[in-house]
């Protein structure tokens, strides 16, 4: 086998075992510790993997985040029933904050009751309920980041600590058995902000999130009331999320409880 070759098993065994020791290496490929340590070695260069003492994993940091516009495609017609589920939560006159997470987006789109007052940092989902009947939307102030289209700063946080409402949508780029987390600071202390003044607060999360670690943690799974998402977690995730009293619903092949 070429070291190419044994390069990319040693991923494919990474994917599903997250880890691999020289030992692994040297039994599944037939190779020496030498050639093995030079895999490894190779395998660090190209970025793949970290090197531990006795072996590699997988980075456990997810750093890549997609501009809006192909965040907004992705997953798109998932994204389109967990937020026309969230909408259906909704009641009249509910007061609101919504992120600026995609998902969520989705859930404006699909926003059918009335007589709400919505606070976001999202110019996109401002745009979207300006037109409605109904609907007083509170947009708020602050830096716009251009690549993901939303609105942070000392500004933002200084507008949100004077409200309170009854429901948060909020989106997630990552959910594990330790909470919420975000690739953006700047925007975790806003999302951290509207989940402080929020009675219930309720995630959307298609199946993707699920797994995966950003760089700023938003929450442990304590603060969360209700997860909207489109399969079964694992076994693992699911048991934390009942460990914490967290009502699961599940959108896919129509609309599945647990």
């Amino acid at each position: 086998m070429y070291q190419e070759e044994r390069l990319l098993a040693i991923l494919q065994h990474m994917q599903q075992h997250h880890r691999i020791s020289v030992e692994e290496i040297c039994e599944l490929f037939q190779v020496s510790r030498d050639t093995a340590r030079r895999d490894i070695v190779k395998l660090e260069e190209q970025g793949g993997i970290l090197r531990t003492r006795g072996g590699a994993i997988l980075p456990s940091l997810n750093k890549d985040v997609p501009r809006f516009d192909d965040r907004l495609q992705s997953e798109k017609a998932v994204k389109e029933d967990i937020g026309r589920t969230a909408a259906s939560l909704l009641q009249n006159g509910d007061y609101l904050f919504m992120d600026s997470s995609t998902t969520v987006l989705q859930a404006a789109n699909y926003l059918s009751t009335t007589d709400h007052i919505v606070v976001t940092n999202s110019f996109d989902i401002a745009g979207v309920l300006s037109h409605r009947q109904g609907m007083t939307v509170h947009l708020l102030g602050g830096v716009v980041h251009p690549r993901h289209r939303f609105i942070y700063g000392a500004r933002t946080l200084e507008m949100l600590r004077d409200y309170q409402v009854d429901k948060l949508l909020i989106g997630t780029s990552g959910i594990t058995e330790s909470g919420l987390t975000n690739p953006y600071e700047e925007e975790g202390y806003v999302m951290k902000e509207m989940m402080r003044r929020a009675d219930q607060i309720i995630v959307l999360a298609d199946h993707t999130k699920f797994g995966q670690r950003q760089f700023y943690r938003l929450a442990g799974l304590e603060a969360i009331d209700i997860l909207i998402t489109d399969r079964e977690p694992e076994t693992a995730m699911k048991q934390a999320l009942l460990e914490h009293d967290i009502h699961i619903i599940i959108t896919s092949e129509g609309e599945k409880e647990s």
